[in-house]
Protein backbone atom coordinates (compact mmCIF):
# COMPACT_ATOMS: atom_id res chain seq x y z
CA UNK A 1 0.00 0.00 0.00
CA UNK A 2 1.45 3.43 -0.94
CA UNK A 3 -0.59 7.04 0.89
CA UNK A 4 -0.33 9.65 -1.96
CA UNK A 5 -2.78 12.58 -1.99
CA UNK A 6 -6.36 12.13 -2.78
CA UNK A 7 -7.76 14.37 -5.48
CA UNK A 8 -11.04 13.18 -6.35
CA UNK A 9 -13.18 10.78 -4.46
CA UNK A 10 -14.51 7.50 -4.90
CA UNK A 11 -12.72 3.89 -5.27
CA UNK A 12 -11.38 2.95 -8.40
CA UNK A 13 -10.41 -1.47 -8.65
CA UNK A 14 -8.95 -2.79 -12.22
CA UNK A 15 -5.84 -3.51 -14.48
CA UNK A 16 -3.30 -0.76 -14.86
CA UNK A 17 -2.94 0.91 -18.06
CA UNK A 18 0.69 3.16 -17.92
CA UNK A 19 1.15 6.15 -20.11
CA UNK A 20 5.32 5.83 -20.76
CA UNK A 21 7.61 9.02 -19.57
CA UNK A 22 7.89 10.51 -23.41
CA UNK A 23 9.65 13.50 -24.18
CA UNK A 24 10.75 15.27 -27.95
CA UNK A 25 13.87 14.14 -29.16
CA UNK A 26 15.04 15.57 -32.15
CA UNK A 27 18.69 16.85 -33.31
CA UNK A 28 19.51 20.82 -32.61
CA UNK A 29 18.68 21.85 -36.65
CA UNK A 30 20.40 25.20 -37.56
CA UNK A 31 18.95 26.84 -40.19
CA UNK A 32 20.81 29.17 -43.36
CA UNK A 33 19.27 33.17 -42.56
CA UNK A 34 17.52 33.25 -45.69
CA UNK A 35 15.41 30.32 -44.59
CA UNK A 36 14.36 32.26 -41.71
CA UNK A 37 11.02 33.68 -43.32
CA UNK A 38 10.12 30.47 -44.45
CA UNK A 39 10.21 29.32 -40.53
CA UNK A 40 8.53 31.91 -39.78
CA UNK A 41 6.13 31.09 -41.60
CA UNK A 42 5.75 27.42 -40.47
CA UNK A 43 5.94 29.03 -36.88
CA UNK A 44 3.02 30.60 -37.01
CA UNK A 45 0.84 28.42 -39.46
CA UNK A 46 1.91 25.86 -36.43
CA UNK A 47 0.35 28.20 -34.12
CA UNK A 48 -2.78 28.54 -35.89
CA UNK A 49 -3.33 24.59 -36.25
CA UNK A 50 -2.51 24.40 -32.41
CA UNK A 51 -5.56 27.25 -31.78
CA UNK A 52 -7.86 25.72 -34.26
CA UNK A 53 -7.60 22.09 -32.15
CA UNK A 54 -7.53 23.81 -28.88
CA UNK A 55 -10.97 25.68 -29.96
CA UNK A 56 -12.29 22.18 -31.13
CA UNK A 57 -11.27 20.58 -28.20
CA UNK A 58 -13.41 22.92 -25.63
CA UNK A 59 -16.09 22.47 -27.76
CA UNK A 60 -16.03 19.00 -27.46
CA UNK A 61 -15.70 18.77 -23.88
CA UNK A 62 -17.94 21.48 -22.56
CA UNK A 63 -20.80 18.81 -22.24
CA UNK A 64 -18.51 16.48 -19.69
CA UNK A 65 -16.82 19.19 -17.67
CA UNK A 66 -19.30 22.53 -18.14
CA UNK A 67 -19.09 25.92 -19.96
CA UNK A 68 -16.80 27.47 -16.63
CA UNK A 69 -14.46 24.67 -16.28
CA UNK A 70 -13.71 24.16 -20.00
CA UNK A 71 -11.76 27.88 -19.85
CA UNK A 72 -8.55 25.69 -18.73
CA UNK A 73 -8.21 26.00 -22.59
CA UNK A 74 -8.88 29.32 -22.66
CA UNK A 75 -6.11 29.38 -20.48
CA UNK A 76 -3.69 27.67 -23.40
CA UNK A 77 -5.00 29.97 -26.22
CA UNK A 78 -3.63 32.30 -24.18
CA UNK A 79 -0.32 30.95 -23.80
CA UNK A 80 0.22 30.71 -27.79
CA UNK A 81 -0.55 34.38 -27.48
CA UNK A 82 1.46 35.20 -24.71
CA UNK A 83 4.00 37.98 -26.05
CA UNK A 84 7.01 36.79 -23.76
CA UNK A 85 6.84 33.54 -24.63
CA UNK A 86 6.44 33.92 -28.09
CA UNK A 87 9.63 36.58 -27.72
CA UNK A 88 12.02 34.00 -26.59
CA UNK A 89 10.95 31.78 -29.51
CA UNK A 90 11.41 34.39 -32.03
CA UNK A 91 14.53 35.72 -29.86
CA UNK A 92 16.29 31.79 -30.38
CA UNK A 93 15.28 31.60 -34.31
CA UNK A 94 16.48 35.42 -34.74
CA UNK A 95 19.90 35.29 -32.66
CA UNK A 96 20.61 31.70 -32.88
CA UNK A 97 19.23 30.74 -35.86
CA UNK A 98 17.55 27.57 -35.08
CA UNK A 99 14.88 25.81 -36.44
CA UNK A 100 11.11 27.01 -35.74
CA UNK A 101 10.85 23.24 -33.29
CA UNK A 102 13.68 23.61 -31.83
CA UNK A 103 13.55 27.51 -30.48
CA UNK A 104 9.74 26.12 -29.17
CA UNK A 105 11.70 23.11 -27.58
CA UNK A 106 13.87 25.24 -25.69
CA UNK A 107 11.52 27.56 -25.02
CA UNK A 108 9.33 25.31 -23.13
CA UNK A 109 12.49 23.61 -21.57
CA UNK A 110 13.37 27.23 -20.06
CA UNK A 111 10.17 28.52 -18.68
CA UNK A 112 9.07 24.82 -17.20
CA UNK A 113 12.21 24.63 -15.18
CA UNK A 114 11.76 28.45 -14.46
CA UNK A 115 8.56 27.67 -12.77
CA UNK A 116 9.35 24.54 -11.32
CA UNK A 117 11.94 26.37 -9.20
CA UNK A 118 9.37 28.91 -7.96
CA UNK A 119 8.48 28.00 -3.99
CA UNK A 120 4.62 28.29 -5.26
CA UNK A 121 2.56 25.24 -6.27
CA UNK A 122 0.16 26.69 -8.21
CA UNK A 123 2.97 27.59 -10.61
CA UNK A 124 4.59 24.88 -10.70
CA UNK A 125 1.08 23.34 -11.62
CA UNK A 126 1.01 25.92 -14.50
CA UNK A 127 4.36 24.56 -16.14
CA UNK A 128 2.27 21.59 -17.08
CA UNK A 129 0.18 24.00 -19.09
CA UNK A 130 3.31 25.58 -20.63
CA UNK A 131 4.40 21.95 -21.67
CA UNK A 132 0.98 20.98 -23.02
CA UNK A 133 0.79 23.52 -25.24
CA UNK A 134 4.22 23.78 -26.21
CA UNK A 135 4.11 19.81 -27.15
CA UNK A 136 0.81 20.79 -29.51
CA UNK A 137 2.86 23.40 -31.17
CA UNK A 138 5.74 21.17 -31.62
CA UNK A 139 3.26 18.28 -32.64
CA UNK A 140 2.15 20.57 -35.54
CA UNK A 141 5.60 21.60 -36.45
CA UNK A 142 7.42 18.36 -36.85
CA UNK A 143 3.85 16.43 -39.05
CA UNK A 144 3.63 13.75 -35.87
CA UNK A 145 1.58 12.74 -33.46
CA UNK A 146 3.27 9.90 -31.19
CA UNK A 147 0.91 9.69 -28.64
CA UNK A 148 0.07 6.21 -26.19
CA UNK A 149 -3.38 6.23 -25.82
CA UNK A 150 -5.76 4.15 -23.51
CA UNK A 151 -7.64 1.12 -24.53
CA UNK A 152 -10.73 1.59 -25.82
CA UNK A 153 -12.51 -2.08 -25.02
CA UNK A 154 -12.07 -2.47 -21.52
CA UNK A 155 -11.62 -0.43 -18.70
CA UNK A 156 -8.65 0.64 -16.86
CA UNK A 157 -7.02 2.85 -14.31
CA UNK A 158 -4.75 5.46 -15.76
CA UNK A 159 -1.49 5.59 -14.21
CA UNK A 160 1.15 8.63 -15.12
CA UNK A 161 4.26 10.18 -14.38
CA UNK A 162 2.06 13.61 -14.82
CA UNK A 163 -1.01 14.14 -16.71
CA UNK A 164 -1.95 17.34 -18.67
CA UNK A 165 -4.83 18.69 -19.63
CA UNK A 166 -5.26 17.84 -23.25
CA UNK A 167 -4.56 14.00 -22.36
CA UNK A 168 -7.84 14.11 -20.35
CA UNK A 169 -10.03 15.00 -23.42
CA UNK A 170 -9.47 11.81 -24.94
CA UNK A 171 -9.74 10.05 -22.05
CA UNK A 172 -13.14 7.80 -22.42
CA UNK A 173 -15.25 8.77 -18.73
CA UNK A 174 -17.04 5.57 -19.18
CA UNK A 175 -13.38 3.33 -19.77
CA UNK A 176 -11.44 4.91 -17.31
CA UNK A 177 -11.63 3.84 -13.78
CA UNK A 178 -9.55 5.77 -11.61
CA UNK A 179 -5.96 8.18 -12.18
CA UNK A 180 -2.83 7.83 -10.52
CA UNK A 181 -0.26 10.56 -11.04
CA UNK A 182 3.31 10.36 -9.68
CA UNK A 183 3.07 14.18 -9.58
CA UNK A 184 0.59 16.90 -9.65
CA UNK A 185 -1.53 18.88 -7.21
CA UNK A 186 -5.03 19.35 -6.21
CA UNK A 187 -5.12 22.59 -7.55
CA UNK A 188 -4.15 21.66 -10.60
CA UNK A 189 -5.88 21.76 -13.96
CA UNK A 190 -6.19 17.89 -14.26
CA UNK A 191 -7.33 17.47 -10.62
CA UNK A 192 -10.51 19.83 -11.32
CA UNK A 193 -11.23 18.15 -14.37
CA UNK A 194 -11.20 14.51 -12.69
CA UNK A 195 -13.75 16.00 -10.14
CA UNK A 196 -15.67 17.23 -12.53
CA UNK A 197 -15.73 13.84 -14.42
CA UNK A 198 -16.58 12.34 -11.23
CA UNK A 199 -13.12 10.28 -11.69
CA UNK A 200 -11.21 8.45 -8.51
CA UNK A 201 -7.66 10.23 -8.46
CA UNK A 202 -4.73 10.25 -6.01
CA UNK A 203 -1.41 11.71 -6.48
CA UNK A 204 2.19 12.56 -5.39
CA UNK A 205 2.86 8.74 -5.41
CA UNK A 206 6.45 9.45 -6.77
CA UNK A 207 9.13 8.24 -4.79
CA UNK A 208 7.03 6.01 -2.88
CA UNK A 209 6.91 2.62 -4.89
CA UNK A 210 9.06 0.27 -4.44
CA UNK A 211 9.04 -0.40 -7.96
CA UNK A 212 7.47 1.29 -11.03
CA UNK A 213 3.60 0.08 -11.62
CA UNK A 214 3.43 -1.65 -15.39
CA UNK A 215 0.65 -1.68 -17.55
CA UNK A 216 -1.93 -4.87 -16.55
CA UNK A 217 -1.04 -4.57 -12.83
CA UNK A 218 -4.16 -4.41 -10.80
CA UNK A 219 -4.63 -1.48 -8.66
CA UNK A 220 -7.11 -0.18 -6.08
CA UNK A 221 -7.26 3.78 -5.44
CA UNK A 222 -8.80 4.89 -2.88
CA UNK A 223 -9.13 8.87 -3.78
CA UNK A 224 -10.50 9.43 -0.71
CA UNK A 225 -7.85 8.28 1.39
CA UNK A 226 -5.10 8.90 -1.16
CA UNK A 227 -3.96 5.30 -1.17
CA UNK A 228 -2.93 2.95 -3.92
CA UNK A 229 -2.47 -0.76 -3.92
CA UNK A 230 -1.03 -2.76 -6.66
CA UNK A 231 -1.41 -6.32 -6.97
CA UNK A 232 -2.93 -6.41 -3.40
CA UNK A 233 -3.93 -9.89 -2.01
CA UNK A 234 -7.04 -11.07 -2.95
CA UNK A 235 -8.94 -10.39 0.73
CA UNK A 236 -7.77 -7.02 0.11
CA UNK A 237 -9.54 -7.09 -3.21
CA UNK A 238 -12.41 -8.58 -1.27
CA UNK A 239 -12.32 -5.83 0.92
CA UNK A 240 -12.76 -2.99 -1.21
CA UNK A 241 -14.97 -4.90 -3.52
CA UNK A 242 -17.68 -4.32 -0.51
CA UNK A 243 -16.43 -1.30 0.21
CA UNK A 244 -17.73 0.16 -3.23
CA UNK A 245 -20.78 -2.06 -3.23
CA UNK A 246 -21.20 -0.45 -0.12
CA UNK A 247 -20.81 3.06 -0.89
CA UNK A 248 -23.51 2.63 -3.86
CA UNK A 249 -25.82 1.27 -2.02
CA UNK A 250 -25.60 4.00 0.89
CA UNK A 251 -25.51 6.82 -2.38
CA UNK A 252 -28.76 5.16 -2.97
CA UNK A 253 -30.26 5.20 0.08
CA UNK A 254 -28.72 8.57 0.88
CA UNK A 255 -30.69 9.89 -2.54
CA UNK A 256 -33.97 8.81 -0.81
CA UNK A 257 -33.54 11.77 1.59
CA UNK A 258 -33.25 14.86 -1.19
CA UNK A 259 -37.11 15.48 -0.56
CA UNK A 260 -37.37 14.97 3.24
CA UNK A 261 -37.12 17.72 5.46
CA UNK A 262 -33.86 19.08 7.10
CA UNK A 263 -34.64 18.78 10.41
CA UNK A 264 -34.07 16.90 13.85
CA UNK A 265 -36.44 14.16 15.69
CA UNK A 266 -37.50 16.58 17.61
CA UNK A 267 -38.20 19.50 15.05
CA UNK A 268 -35.79 21.63 14.60
CA UNK A 269 -35.44 22.68 11.28
CA UNK A 270 -31.78 23.42 10.06
CA UNK A 271 -31.15 24.18 6.83
CA UNK A 272 -28.20 22.33 4.92
CA UNK A 273 -27.40 24.33 1.96
CA UNK A 274 -24.20 24.07 -0.64
CA UNK A 275 -20.95 25.58 -1.54
CA UNK A 276 -20.62 25.80 -5.51
CA UNK A 277 -18.05 27.52 -7.58
CA UNK A 278 -20.25 26.34 -11.15
CA UNK A 279 -23.46 26.10 -12.63
CA UNK A 280 -22.44 21.72 -12.61
CA UNK A 281 -22.07 21.79 -8.87
CA UNK A 282 -25.41 23.57 -8.53
CA UNK A 283 -27.27 21.01 -10.41
CA UNK A 284 -25.59 18.73 -8.21
CA UNK A 285 -26.37 20.21 -5.14
CA UNK A 286 -30.25 21.15 -6.47
CA UNK A 287 -30.19 17.08 -6.96
CA UNK A 288 -29.41 16.58 -3.42
CA UNK A 289 -32.32 18.76 -1.87
CA UNK A 290 -30.26 21.19 -0.86
CA UNK A 291 -32.06 24.66 0.97
CA UNK A 292 -29.65 27.01 -1.41
CA UNK A 293 -26.32 27.77 -2.22
CA UNK A 294 -24.67 29.10 1.00
CA UNK A 295 -21.48 30.38 -0.69
CA UNK A 296 -21.38 30.89 -4.37
CA UNK A 297 -16.90 31.29 -5.23
CA UNK A 298 -17.08 33.77 -7.55
CA UNK A 299 -13.36 33.82 -8.26
CA UNK A 300 -13.61 30.71 -10.36
CA UNK A 301 -15.05 33.04 -13.12
CA UNK A 302 -12.23 35.00 -12.90
CA UNK A 303 -9.98 31.83 -13.54
CA UNK A 304 -8.69 30.13 -16.12
CA UNK A 305 -9.05 32.79 -18.03
CA UNK A 306 -7.00 35.98 -20.32
CA UNK A 307 -9.16 38.76 -18.81
CA UNK A 308 -11.51 39.72 -16.16
CA UNK A 309 -15.04 38.83 -17.12
CA UNK A 310 -16.89 41.22 -17.84
CA UNK A 311 -19.94 42.39 -16.20
CA UNK A 312 -22.65 41.01 -18.53
CA UNK A 313 -20.68 37.58 -18.49
CA UNK A 314 -20.54 37.79 -14.22
CA UNK A 315 -24.76 39.11 -14.54
CA UNK A 316 -26.07 36.22 -16.75
CA UNK A 317 -23.71 33.57 -14.31
CA UNK A 318 -25.35 35.09 -11.46
CA UNK A 319 -28.72 35.35 -12.67
CA UNK A 320 -28.52 31.64 -13.95
CA UNK A 321 -27.78 30.27 -10.59
CA UNK A 322 -30.89 32.71 -8.81
CA UNK A 323 -32.93 31.45 -11.33
CA UNK A 324 -32.37 28.16 -10.89
CA UNK A 325 -32.95 27.94 -7.54
CA UNK A 326 -36.26 29.41 -7.64
CA UNK A 327 -36.66 31.60 -4.64
CA UNK A 328 -34.13 29.68 -2.43
CA UNK A 329 -31.25 32.09 -0.84
CA UNK A 330 -28.06 32.41 -3.21
CA UNK A 331 -25.17 33.82 -1.31
CA UNK A 332 -22.46 35.59 -3.05
CA UNK A 333 -19.15 35.77 -2.08
CA UNK A 334 -17.07 39.00 -3.45
CA UNK A 335 -13.95 38.05 -5.16
CA UNK A 336 -11.88 35.88 -2.99
CA UNK A 337 -7.99 36.22 -4.69
CA UNK A 338 -4.70 36.36 -3.74
CA UNK A 339 -3.41 34.19 -1.33
CA UNK A 340 -3.07 30.29 -3.06
CA UNK A 341 -5.39 31.77 -5.34
CA UNK A 342 -4.04 33.48 -8.19
CA UNK A 343 -5.11 35.05 -11.56
CA UNK A 344 -2.60 34.56 -15.00
CA UNK A 345 -3.49 38.58 -16.01
CA UNK A 346 -3.63 40.02 -12.35
CA UNK A 347 -0.02 41.08 -11.11
CA UNK A 348 0.51 40.88 -7.75
CA UNK A 349 3.51 41.33 -5.40
CA UNK A 350 5.54 38.70 -4.44
CA UNK A 351 5.16 38.06 -0.81
CA UNK A 352 6.57 35.45 1.75
CA UNK A 353 3.42 34.72 3.44
CA UNK A 354 0.55 35.51 0.95
CA UNK A 355 -1.80 34.17 3.19
CA UNK A 356 -1.69 36.84 5.29
CA UNK A 357 -0.86 39.37 2.49
CA UNK A 358 -2.90 41.34 -0.14
CA UNK A 359 -6.01 39.14 -1.03
CA UNK A 360 -9.66 39.21 -1.26
CA UNK A 361 -11.37 42.84 0.21
CA UNK A 362 -8.38 44.13 0.54
CA UNK A 363 -7.18 44.03 -3.30
CA UNK A 364 -10.87 44.58 -4.45
CA UNK A 365 -11.24 47.82 -2.06
CA UNK A 366 -7.84 49.08 -4.01
CA UNK A 367 -9.56 48.11 -7.02
CA UNK A 368 -12.63 49.61 -6.72
CA UNK A 369 -13.13 49.12 -10.82
CA UNK A 370 -13.33 45.60 -10.52
CA UNK A 371 -15.29 45.83 -7.53
CA UNK A 372 -17.79 48.21 -8.79
CA UNK A 373 -18.12 45.98 -12.20
CA UNK A 374 -18.61 42.69 -10.33
CA UNK A 375 -21.57 44.10 -7.37
CA UNK A 376 -23.00 45.95 -10.50
CA UNK A 377 -23.19 42.63 -11.85
CA UNK A 378 -24.57 40.93 -8.94
CA UNK A 379 -27.07 43.76 -7.60
CA UNK A 380 -28.67 43.15 -11.50
CA UNK A 381 -29.28 39.83 -11.05
CA UNK A 382 -30.91 40.38 -7.45
CA UNK A 383 -34.05 41.22 -9.47
CA UNK A 384 -34.24 37.38 -10.58
CA UNK A 385 -33.81 35.84 -7.14
CA UNK A 386 -33.12 35.56 -3.50
CA UNK A 387 -29.04 37.05 -3.61
CA UNK A 388 -26.95 37.92 -1.03
CA UNK A 389 -24.28 39.39 -0.85
CA UNK A 390 -20.95 38.81 0.80
CA UNK A 391 -17.82 40.33 1.87
CA UNK A 392 -14.57 38.02 2.45
CA UNK A 393 -11.37 38.72 5.08
CA UNK A 394 -13.10 41.17 6.92
CA UNK A 395 -10.87 42.57 9.78
CA UNK A 396 -12.10 45.58 10.71
CA UNK A 397 -15.15 48.64 10.72
CA UNK A 398 -13.36 50.28 8.49
CA UNK A 399 -13.15 47.47 5.51
CA UNK A 400 -16.86 46.98 6.31
CA UNK A 401 -17.76 50.61 5.76
CA UNK A 402 -15.41 51.09 3.05
CA UNK A 403 -17.12 48.24 0.78
CA UNK A 404 -20.52 49.51 1.89
CA UNK A 405 -19.57 52.46 0.39
CA UNK A 406 -18.80 50.99 -3.00
CA UNK A 407 -22.19 49.32 -3.34
CA UNK A 408 -23.66 51.99 -2.02
CA UNK A 409 -22.10 54.20 -5.35
CA UNK A 410 -23.41 51.30 -7.62
CA UNK A 411 -26.63 51.66 -5.90
CA UNK A 412 -26.74 55.08 -7.04
CA UNK A 413 -25.49 54.49 -10.37
CA UNK A 414 -27.96 51.54 -11.39
CA UNK A 415 -31.00 53.63 -9.76
CA UNK A 416 -29.73 56.82 -11.88
CA UNK A 417 -29.60 54.44 -15.10
CA UNK A 418 -33.10 52.96 -14.20
CA UNK A 419 -31.38 49.39 -13.79
CA UNK A 420 -33.64 47.24 -11.93
CA UNK A 421 -32.49 45.78 -8.60
CA UNK A 422 -33.26 44.57 -5.19
CA UNK A 423 -32.37 47.89 -3.12
CA UNK A 424 -32.86 46.36 -0.05
CA UNK A 425 -30.20 42.98 -0.83
CA UNK A 426 -28.58 41.84 2.21
CA UNK A 427 -25.09 42.51 3.14
CA UNK A 428 -23.09 39.94 5.35
CA UNK A 429 -19.49 39.24 5.90
CA UNK A 430 -17.10 36.04 6.56
CA UNK A 431 -16.11 35.26 9.69
CA UNK A 432 -13.04 33.57 9.24
CA UNK A 433 -10.20 36.28 10.93
CA UNK A 434 -9.45 36.28 15.22
CA UNK A 435 -9.83 39.90 14.67
CA UNK A 436 -13.61 39.57 13.11
CA UNK A 437 -14.82 36.99 16.09
CA UNK A 438 -13.26 39.54 18.52
CA UNK A 439 -15.18 42.55 17.32
CA UNK A 440 -18.23 40.57 16.09
CA UNK A 441 -19.98 42.36 18.27
CA UNK A 442 -19.62 45.82 16.60
CA UNK A 443 -19.51 44.00 13.40
CA UNK A 444 -22.86 42.69 13.80
CA UNK A 445 -24.57 45.73 14.34
CA UNK A 446 -23.86 46.80 10.86
CA UNK A 447 -24.21 43.43 8.90
CA UNK A 448 -27.54 41.73 8.32
CA UNK A 449 -25.79 38.12 8.50
CA UNK A 450 -22.35 36.56 9.10
CA UNK A 451 -20.68 33.13 7.43
CA UNK A 452 -18.36 31.56 9.54
CA UNK A 453 -15.50 30.72 7.38
CA UNK A 454 -14.16 27.27 9.55
CA UNK A 455 -11.17 26.94 7.02
CA UNK A 456 -9.52 29.60 7.43
CA UNK A 457 -10.52 31.11 10.78
CA UNK A 458 -8.81 27.39 12.11
CA UNK A 459 -5.68 28.28 10.15
CA UNK A 460 -5.45 32.19 11.80
CA UNK A 461 -6.28 30.69 15.21
CA UNK A 462 -4.01 28.10 15.33
CA UNK A 463 -0.99 29.93 13.06
CA UNK A 464 -1.04 26.75 10.99
CA UNK A 465 -0.64 26.67 7.09
CA UNK A 466 -2.33 23.57 6.23
CA UNK A 467 -1.00 23.12 2.95
CA UNK A 468 2.60 22.84 4.53
CA UNK A 469 3.54 19.83 5.15
CA UNK A 470 5.42 20.47 8.40
CA UNK A 471 2.72 21.57 10.13
CA UNK A 472 -0.46 20.29 8.59
CA UNK A 473 -0.85 17.71 11.68
CA UNK A 474 -1.31 20.93 13.68
CA UNK A 475 -4.89 21.82 12.03
CA UNK A 476 -6.87 21.02 14.37
CA UNK A 477 -10.93 22.58 13.84
CA UNK A 478 -12.06 20.16 17.25
CA UNK A 479 -9.02 22.86 19.13
CA UNK A 480 -10.58 24.04 22.43
CA UNK A 481 -9.63 27.66 21.11
CA UNK A 482 -11.50 27.65 17.91
CA UNK A 483 -14.70 26.26 19.75
CA UNK A 484 -14.41 29.21 21.89
CA UNK A 485 -14.19 31.79 18.82
CA UNK A 486 -16.89 30.08 17.59
CA UNK A 487 -19.33 30.43 20.74
CA UNK A 488 -17.86 34.20 20.77
CA UNK A 489 -19.10 34.89 17.21
CA UNK A 490 -22.62 32.91 18.03
CA UNK A 491 -23.52 34.84 21.01
CA UNK A 492 -22.71 38.47 19.83
CA UNK A 493 -24.97 37.79 16.26
CA UNK A 494 -27.60 36.68 18.76
CA UNK A 495 -26.92 39.32 20.86
CA UNK A 496 -27.87 41.90 18.19
CA UNK A 497 -29.72 39.58 16.08
CA UNK A 498 -27.81 38.93 13.24
CA UNK A 499 -28.50 35.70 11.25
CA UNK A 500 -25.46 33.22 11.49
CA UNK A 501 -24.40 30.19 9.30
CA UNK A 502 -21.31 28.21 8.99
CA UNK A 503 -19.84 27.60 5.51
CA UNK A 504 -16.00 25.88 5.96
CA UNK A 505 -15.55 22.32 6.25
CA UNK A 506 -16.63 21.79 10.02
CA UNK A 507 -20.33 22.11 8.09
CA UNK A 508 -19.65 19.22 6.42
CA UNK A 509 -17.91 16.96 9.10
CA UNK A 510 -21.33 15.15 10.88
CA UNK A 511 -18.46 14.83 14.22
CA UNK A 512 -19.59 18.38 14.57
CA UNK A 513 -23.40 18.32 14.54
CA UNK A 514 -24.38 18.23 18.12
CA UNK A 515 -22.10 21.65 18.20
CA UNK A 516 -24.07 23.09 15.95
CA UNK A 517 -27.07 22.36 17.51
CA UNK A 518 -26.01 22.82 20.94
CA UNK A 519 -24.40 26.88 19.93
CA UNK A 520 -28.13 26.72 18.21
CA UNK A 521 -26.76 27.33 14.16
CA UNK A 522 -30.04 26.92 12.25
CA UNK A 523 -28.36 26.81 8.51
CA UNK A 524 -24.94 24.62 7.56
CA UNK A 525 -23.23 25.21 3.94
CA UNK A 526 -20.86 23.15 2.61
CA UNK A 527 -19.84 20.56 -0.58
CA UNK A 528 -22.15 19.18 -2.66
CA UNK A 529 -20.96 15.99 -1.69
CA UNK A 530 -21.86 16.14 2.18
CA UNK A 531 -25.28 17.52 2.12
CA UNK A 532 -26.90 14.05 2.11
CA UNK A 533 -24.78 12.35 4.92
CA UNK A 534 -25.10 15.31 7.01
CA UNK A 535 -29.19 15.34 6.74
CA UNK A 536 -28.93 11.86 7.30
CA UNK A 537 -27.38 12.27 10.79
CA UNK A 538 -29.00 15.88 11.45
CA UNK A 539 -32.54 13.46 10.81
CA UNK A 540 -31.58 10.87 13.60
CA UNK A 541 -30.57 13.27 16.44
CA UNK A 542 -32.21 14.81 19.20
CA UNK A 543 -32.24 18.85 19.55
CA UNK A 544 -32.85 17.92 23.48
CA UNK A 545 -29.60 15.52 23.73
CA UNK A 546 -27.50 17.75 22.00
CA UNK A 547 -28.25 21.38 23.34
CA UNK A 548 -26.39 20.18 26.69
CA UNK A 549 -23.52 19.43 25.01
CA UNK A 550 -21.63 22.82 25.34
CA UNK A 551 -20.81 23.20 29.06
CA UNK A 552 -19.19 19.66 28.90
CA UNK A 553 -17.23 20.86 25.37
CA UNK A 554 -16.20 24.35 26.90
CA UNK A 555 -14.26 22.56 29.71
CA UNK A 556 -12.52 20.61 27.54
CA UNK A 557 -8.89 20.90 27.20
CA UNK A 558 -7.98 19.45 24.16
CA UNK A 559 -9.40 18.13 21.17
CA UNK A 560 -8.60 14.74 21.81
CA UNK A 561 -11.32 15.75 24.95
CA UNK A 562 -13.55 17.55 22.49
CA UNK A 563 -13.68 14.59 20.35
CA UNK A 564 -14.31 12.09 22.94
CA UNK A 565 -17.22 13.87 24.19
CA UNK A 566 -19.05 13.94 20.66
CA UNK A 567 -18.70 10.28 20.03
CA UNK A 568 -20.08 9.56 23.79
CA UNK A 569 -23.31 11.50 22.85
CA UNK A 570 -23.09 9.80 19.51
CA UNK A 571 -22.72 6.13 21.27
CA UNK A 572 -25.27 7.52 24.15
CA UNK A 573 -28.71 7.94 21.87
CA UNK A 574 -28.02 11.16 19.93
CA UNK A 575 -28.46 9.31 17.01
CA UNK A 576 -29.94 5.81 17.31
CA UNK A 577 -27.82 2.80 15.93
CA UNK A 578 -30.44 0.98 14.56
CA UNK A 579 -31.43 3.61 12.33
CA UNK A 580 -28.45 3.88 10.04
CA UNK A 581 -24.06 3.75 10.46
CA UNK A 582 -22.43 6.17 13.55
CA UNK A 583 -21.23 9.36 11.66
CA UNK A 584 -17.74 9.23 11.16
CA UNK A 585 -14.47 11.03 9.56
CA UNK A 586 -14.91 9.24 6.22
CA UNK A 587 -18.36 10.51 5.68
CA UNK A 588 -17.42 13.96 4.97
Amino acid sequence: MVRGIGASSGIAMGRAFVIPTWEWDFPDKLIDVADLAYEFERLYDGIRHSKDEIEQIKQEFVSVLGEEQTQIFDAHLAILEDPVFMNEVQGIMQRQYKAAEVAVKETIEKFVNMFDLLDDGYMKERALDIKDVGNRLLKHLLGALEETLPPKDEPYVLVAKELIPSQMVHLDVNQTLGLVTMMGGKTSHVAIMARAMGVPYVLGVEGKLSTPIQTGDYLIIDGDEGLVFVNPPEQEIERYRQRRETWKAQQELLLQLADIPSQTEDGMTMNLAANISSIKELEQAIAKGTSGVGLFRTEFLYMNRTSFPEEEEQFVVYREVAERLNGKPLVIRTLDIGGDKHLDYLELPEEENPSLGYRAIRIMLDRTDLFKTQLRAILRASHYGNIKIMYPMISSLDELRRANDVLNEVKAELAEANVAFRADVPVGIMIELPAAVMISDLLAKEVDFFSIGTNDLVQYVLAVDRMNEQVAHLYDPFHPAVLRMLKITVDNAKRFGTHISVCGEMAGDVRALPIWIALGITELSMSVSSILHVKNSLIQSRQSEASTIWQELAACPSSTAVLQVLGRYWETGIVAASKGPKPSESDN
